[in-house]
């Protein structure tokens, strides 16, 4: 149980006088964190009536409306149920100069689970455990985080509920829910505190304030969250070495046998059966609300888009999304990298195609020199982990590369140049990009070393021939969707 102890109500003429200078710092480091462009997120996480929208309010009337957005985690929609976990969350954080105020967060959807008896104990460790890591992986893509919880005794608790109750404009905000959760304040304390514990990491500490007295838990919030925002933006943003550990296996795309081909006739008898069947378990994985991505990567004129369209070219159009990925816009540059590919998970039931992935980070971007060495580096490990909470979540991700050499290459970008209705295909990048396949070689072997996971293992798809290299992730998807709709 945290310990509640009696606190000296605070004079007015000393509040006021307290919190109009805070109000003023706390508006300036907003001034401050826009200057920089670095993302603020506030996370406020209590049992229930402890005040945290009060206190979220005096914060809100300090800040420039513009630049500030709130989430409010108190229930769960349908379209949340069928996403994985932290979706809602991504959706949600604020962009590089903002500042988010989540009023819960993952921590109440986590107590709640625990509170419903709706996970086991080895989820409960692994949701706590992704919780840790995504607060890491924000704050080391530049995020500042700040937690406080807080806390009320179960006297006082009830004390507010009976006064909401006594006042008709709000009475409707105590609910059968409510006086259960007071019944049950004991249990859902000791729930919070081993969370608390568990996820009071080095890189984000909690802040616990008492809120019997609602006047001195706004000013301790206050002074808190100036002065943790105050030290974090006088940090200097220079990005750490990253050292990494040499792969368990590596890769050699020499090695790939690029040599398979297929008949014409015997292309379009498999072509036609696989659609086929693909198109009966797109069914299928709705009714079981599976959601599935397929993740496309691979040279360019590699094949890609001929590939993705036999895939999809039968499907049932209402049950996919084909998700070209280029460089990112000025919105998606706000944002984390990883957004905009959490923006597009598909809901349980339906498959997203993605024409190249969220690998543009270890691969464009660190041949082209768009991001720093230590982020590319770091980015190994926030992919895996990304994957792995997309997977354990329900996800269904197959990865494909589609590997060509560089004579196929060469062969097919003149073929684009020749024919005038291919010619809008190639471009002076793709020019570019060639004449660095080398070190495109060595980021790809890397990627593939890297990050090619027991739960989310990359499919090498030789790719000289296109016939072949269709029927192989054809023949891959329907195979893998089958072997998991047999576990279910």
């Amino acid at each position: 149980m945290f310990e509640v102890k009696k606190q000296e109500k605070i004079k007015n003429k000393e509040y006021n006088s307290e919190m109009e200078e805070l109000r003023r710092d706390l508006a300036r480091l907003q001034r401050k964190a826009r200057e920089l462009d670095i993302p603020i997120l506030v996370i406020f996480e209590g049992m229930n009536a402890v005040g945290k929208g009060a206190v979220i309010n005096e914060i809100l009337l300090s800040l420039d409306p513009k630049f500030y957005i709130i989430y409010s985690n108190n229930s769960e929609t349908e379209e949340d149920m069928f996403r994985p976990f932290f979706w809602k969350f991504w959706m949600n954080l604020p962009k590089k100069g903002e500042i988010g105020i989540f009023d819960r967060s993952w921590y109440y959807s986590l107590a709640k689970n625990v509170y419903n008896k709706e996970i086991t104990k080895e989820e409960y460790e692994r949701r706590y455990q992704e919780i840790v890591d995504t607060e890491k992986f924000l704050k080391d893509n530049g995020m500042i985080i700040v937690k406080f919880f807080l806390y009320i005794s179960k006297k006082e608790q009830k004390k507010r509920f009976e006064k909401l109750e006594d006042n008709i404009s709000t009475s409707w905000r105590v609910t059968k829910e409510d006086w259960n959760s007071h019944k049950n304040f004991e249990r859902i304390s000791d729930i919070y505190e081993d969370i608390l514990d568990k996820t009071n990491s080095e890189f984000h500490s909690w802040d616990l304030v008492c809120s019997e007295n609602l006047k001195n838990a706004k000013l301790e919030v206050f002074e808190k969250l100036v002065y943790d925002l105050g030290e974090k933006l006088q940090e200097k943003n220079a990005s750490k070495p990253v050292e990494l550990e040499n792969p368990k296996k590596a890769y050699d795309l020499d090695l790939v046998d690029l040599n398979q081909d297929v008949s014409k006739d015997y292309y379009e008898k498999k072509l036609k059966k696989y659609q086929k069947k693909l198109l009966e378990l797109e069914h299928e994985i709705y009714t079981k609300r599976i959601p599935v991505i397929l993740a496309y990567e691979g040279w360019d004129a590699g094949g890609k888009g001929g590939n993705i369209k036999r895939v999809v070219e039968r499907l049932d159009p209402r049950g996919y999304d084909v998700i070209p990925i280029s460089a990112p816009n000025d919105l998606e540059k706000k944002y984390n990298y990883l957004w905009r590919f959490w923006n597009c998970i598909p809901k349980g039931g339906h498959i997203a195609v993605f024409d190249r992935t969220w690998y543009g980070r270890v691969l464009v971007e660190r041949v082209e020199g768009f991001c720093l060495e230590a982020d590319w580096k770091r980015a190994y490990r926030e992919i895996n982990l990304t994957e792995k909470q997309w997977v354990d979540d329900g996800v269904l991700l197959l990865k494909f590369w589609i590997q060509i050499d560089k004579d196929e290459q060469l062969k097919r970008f003149k073929e684009r140049e020749e024919k005038e209705y291919k010619r809008w295909k190639i471009t002076d990048e793709d020019w570019r990009n060639r004449e660095k396949w080398d070190d495109y070689k060595v980021a790809v072997e890397e990627m593939l070393a890297r990050t090619d996971t027991e739960y989310a293992p990359w499919h090498v798809i030789e790719g000289n021939s296109k016939w072949f290299a269709r029927l192989k992730v054809l023949e891959t998807v329907v195979e893998t969707i089958e072997e998991r709709l047999a576990k279910k």
